[in-house]
């Protein structure tokens, strides 16, 4: 049994339906063109608008969804899917991962998450995996960097993404914070 004859006796008589949300569109068309060859019945969408659009009128069985999106939030687009399908299995994607988003997505309904540049594979198996299957734990662990923007990000989400606040709990200047806040995650 070939990789795609497998992978489709794995979805086979489920509802397949999933969709893409990101508005990176190269990025976008290569995880659909992906998808589709792993046997689901792909959909994209570039902006949260047409995101929830699309889960409210066709909600699908599985979602892959961009944390930050031009036009807002994917933790919209995963509760309007939650909405309408509480069996749906939803990721998110970002290239900003944090765990207090982590911890959010996971409330909303997100059954993984995972950090960009996610390929197809690592999109696959999140969707996948059966409930009690674990992840593989990283293999290199948190650098000193990561981990102070780690808390930093942790802090941040609690103070509801006040900047202000953010920065007097940290005991920080505001612009010394804002400038880390616009900088991606260290690995």
């Amino acid at each position: 049994m070939s990789g795609d004859e497998t992978i489709g006796a794995m979805l086979e008589g489920e509802d397949t339906s999933l969709l893409i949300v990101d508005d990176d569109k190269p990025f976008l068309t290569r995880l659909a063109r992906a998808m589709e060859t792993r046997g689901f019945l792909v959909e994209t969408a570039e902006s949260v608008e047409e995101a929830v659009a699309k889960a409210r009128a066709n909600p699908p069985a599985y979602a892959v969804v961009d944390m930050r999106l031009a036009d807002g939030n994917g933790l919209d687009v995963v509760a309007a899917i939650r909405e309408k399908r509480d069996d749906a299995r939803t990721i998110i994607l970002t290239g900003y991962g944090n765990i207090a988003t982590a911890v959010t997505a996971v409330k909303l309904g997100a059954v993984d998450y995972l950090s960009k540049p996610a390929d197809a594979d690592d999109v696959f198996a999140a969707l996948t995996r059966t409930a009690g299957e674990r992840a593989a734990p990283p293999e290199n662990p948190m650098s000193a960097d990561r981990v102070r923007w780690e808390h930093i990000q942790r802090v941040y989400e609690m103070c509801d993404r006040n900047v202000s606040e953010t920065a007097r709990r940290l005991n920080m200047h505001r612009r010394t914070l804002q400038r880390i806040l616009a900088k991606r995650a260290p690995r």
